[in-house]
This record gives structure tokens, sequence and C-alpha cells, in this order.
């Protein structure tokens, strides 16, 4: 692992610690006022609140916020396409056609996210099993997989609109996929963080191989790269990645474009700490998100409201700064 200079170890020590105290304030924000005070002395709603809610919402902001940086990173790098996302290979559309499903057949918070998290796990492996039809390898061939698969997923989201009752069951497809991070809880999360965790895990531990596939695939082979089983490897593992918050929070729009394009601007470089920057700064966006979103207003907002505030100034930043290139 490439040990990281002093300036962005220095921003990876104040991304982590700007995270903390944003973690701290989600902690005790919402519409159930809790205090310090009561907590210590034993108050046994604000303990159940606190236990059940405001920590379980509070890890699923930070884990879900850094999947999505760290996986915006590793689709931006491997496709060398500054625009590319999670959704480039149809995983959000995807999920939210699970999610459809599972609020008109199913019934439970629990049996929704289930649903959710294999309709995104089907997109991708359709999207990836069709990409594997041309042998040549190319990047190319996975996004028009990916955006075969997309068209599927959102004729389908459509057909299952189509069936709901509009007062119910549309207005909780179109609130799902509005995304927010209310409702969860700790009795929701756990097998969707640890996969999300052990996915993480396994993009560090190929940050290297990543970073390899940004190059030509020509010069890749010449270094040893299987790159067509590893470019997998790598995708379906980010993809999983994303695929557990997502089935989580509904759809969180910018996250995972703005971290990496943040880190590298800070950066100025392709590499583990980047890696680590990109997570830390989409923990950051979700989290301070997410405590907007409930203290904005009297009624809870969606939590892509602020994350799309800050997205679209950003897509116009970039516009103006590649202009100025030319």
């Amino acid at each position: 692992m490439d040990l990281p200079t002093v300036p962005t170890r220095v921003l990876c020590a104040a991304g982590m610690i700007l995270m903390i105290l944003l973690a701290a304030a989600s902690l005790f924000t919402g519409q159930y006022p809790l205090t310090l005070e009561g907590l210590l002395q034993g108050d046994e709603m604000q303990r159940q609140v606190f236990l059940t809610l405001r920590i379980s919402r509070t890890l699923v902001g930070m884990i879900g916020g850094f999947s999505l940086g760290a996986a915006g990173f590793v689709y931006q790098t491997i496709f060398r396409n500054p625009l590319a996302s999670p959704d480039i290979i149809g995983v959000s559309s995807g999920a939210s056609a699970g999610a459809a499903a599972g609020i008109l057949f199913l019934s439970g918070s629990a049996a929704v996210t289930a649903s959710s998290f294999a309709g995104a796990l089907l997109a991708v492996i359709l999207a990836l099993a069709l990409s594997s039809l041309d042998r040549s390898g190319r990047s190319s061939t996975i996004v028009l997989a990916g955006i075969a698969v997309h068209s599927l997923a959102q004729t389908a989201l459509m057909s299952l609109k189509l069936t709901a009752d509009p007062e119910r069951e549309l207005a909780s497809i179109e609130y799902w996929i509005m995304g927010s991070l209310n409702g969860i809880s700790i009795y929701s999360i756990g097998a969707n963080m640890i996969l999300c965790l052990i996915c993480l895990v396994i993009l560090f531990l190929l940050h290297r191989q990543t970073i390899l596939l940004s190059a030509e695939e020509g010069e890749a082979r010449m270094l040893g790269v299987r790159v067509g089983r590893l470019r997998l490897i790598i995708l379906l593992t980010a993809t999983l990645c994303v695929s557990c918050i997502v089935s989580l929070s509904g759809l969180i729009s910018f996250v995972g474009l703005l971290a990496p394009h943040g880190a590298r601007l800070l950066t100025k470089r392709n590499s583990c700490s980047t890696l680590l920057l990109s997570g830390l700064l989409g923990g950051i966006l979700l989290t301070g998100a997410d405590i907007l979103a409930r203290s904005a207003a009297d009624s809870e907002l969606p939590v892509s409201i602020f994350t799309s505030l800050l997205g679209a100034p950003f897509l116009i930043f970039l516009i103006i700064r590649g202009r100025q290139k030319l």
C-alpha cells in the first residue's frame, strides 16, 4: 500500500474528524429530542430511540456515504469516465424495480429491503452476463449492457407503477425512489452492513489492481493483468457494496459522483489515499445531508434533495473547469 504524502494524510485525518463530528451531531438530531443529560440519567424512551434508531441511522449515513464515495472512485477509475457512477450498470434502476415489487406484493420494510437488494443484484448479474458475450473485454461493452439493463428495469418499474394504488402504494414507491434514511432501525441493517464492510475491505485490498485497470488495456495486459476477470471481480464487489446501501436507503443521488471528484481535486492523484478520501467525503456528504433532511423543515425531507442541491452546482463547476482547459 502506497504511503500518502503529508498533505494527503492531513486531508484524510481532517475528513475523519469532520465525519466523526457530523456523526455526533446526527445522534442528537431528529423529531424526538435527545439530550446527553437524559441519556446519562437513564431516561428509558430516550435510551430506546438512541439505541434503536439514531445509532443505526448514523451508521448507515457514515458507512453508506463512505461506500458510495469509494464505489464511485472505483467506477470512475475503471471506466476512465469522470461521470461514471453505480448507475452505469443498472444497480439503481434494478433496486428501484425490486423495491416497487416489494411494496406491491410483500409486506414490511424488511421485505422491501430484501426485494430491492435482489433487484439490484439481478440487474448487475444480467449486465455482466450480457457483457461477457463480447470476448474483447472492453469496458464500453459493460456500459452498453448497463444501459440495456437500465432500460429493462425502468420498463418494469413503470409497469409496476401502473398497477399500484395511486393513494398508497404509488406514493410509497415514489418516496422510496427519492431516497431517505427514515425508517432505518438496528433490526434492519445487520446483514447489509456486514456484507458492505466485507466489500469495502476487498476494494481496498484490490486498490492497486483498480489503478492498473485505468491504463489502456494493452498496457495492462503487458503488465500481466487479466483485465476481463479482474474488472468483473472489482465491479461486482463495488456494486454489491452499493446494493447493500441502496436497498436500505432508496436512491441517493450525486454522492458517488461528487465524492471521488472532490478527492481528486484535493489530492491531485489516483491512489489508495484518494480512495480513502473519496469514502470519507461520501460519508460527510450523506451524513450532513441527512442531518439537514431531519432539521430543515417540520417534517422530514428526502435526503436526495440536499445531495442534489450540492451536486448540480458541482457539475456546472466541472463543465466550466473543463471548458477553461480547452
